[in-house]
C-alpha cells in the first residue's frame, strides 16, 4: 500500500472508527486516542497492507478499545478494595492472602503476577517460558485451589 492510499483510507475510516470507539469506551477524548493508536499501528504495517483495510482497521480499534475497557477494570477493582472499610470484608481479604500463602511459590507468584500486578497471558507465558494454555491452565489450577481452600477455611 503506498502512503497516499494509506493516507486516503485513514481519512476515510477515521470517522466510522471513531463512532466504534466511542460505542466501547463512552468517552470522546478516549475514543480519538483509541483510534490514533489504531491508525498508528496500521501505519507501522502499511507496506504490507493490501487494500481493502477496513476490516483490520475495525478489528484493530475493537481490541484496543477492550485492552482499554480491561485496564479500567483492573482499576476499578483495586480502587474498590482500597475502599473497603468494613471488618469483615478486610478480614476476608486476610484470610484469602493467607491461602494464597499455602500455596506453592509457584502458584503463588502466577496469581500475584496476574492479579496483583495485572500482567496480560502473553507476558506472563513469555516471562515463565511457558505456552499461553499452559499458563492459562496453572493460573486456573491456582484459583481452584485457592478457592477449595478459602471454602475449607470458611466452613470452620
Amino acid at each position: 500500500m503506498t502512503i497516499e492510499e494509506y493516507q486516503n483510507t485513514a481519512q476515510r475510516l477515521r470517522s466510522r472508527l471513531t463512532e466504534q470507539a466511542r460505542h466501547y469506551l463512552m468517552d470522546d477524548d478516549e475514543a480519538d486516542d483509541a483510534v490514533q493508536d489504531a491508525l498508528l499501528r496500521l501505519w507501522q504495517m502499511h507496506e504490507r497492507l493490501k487494500l481493502p483495510i477496513d476490516g483490520l482497521a475495525v478489528v484493530i480499534t475493537r481490541n484496543i478499545c477492550i485492552d482499554l475497557l480491561r485496564r479500567r477494570h483492573r482499576i476499578a477493582n483495586i480502587e474498590l478494595a482500597d475502599s473497603l472499610d468494613n471488618d469483615s470484608d478486610h478480614e476476608r481479604i486476610e484470610r484469602l492472602m493467607s491461602v494464597v500463602d499455602t500455596l506453592p511459590d509457584f502458584q503463588q507468584t502466577l496469581l500475584r503476577l496476574r492479579h496483583m500486578e495485572g500482567m496480560e497471558m502473553e507476558d506472563l507465558a513469555k516471562l515463565l517460558q511457558m505456552t499461553e494454555p499452559a499458563v492459562r491452565k496453572a493460573l486456573s489450577r491456582a484459583r481452584m485451589a485457592v478457592r477449595d481452600r478459602y471454602l475449607k477455611t470458611e466452613r470452620r
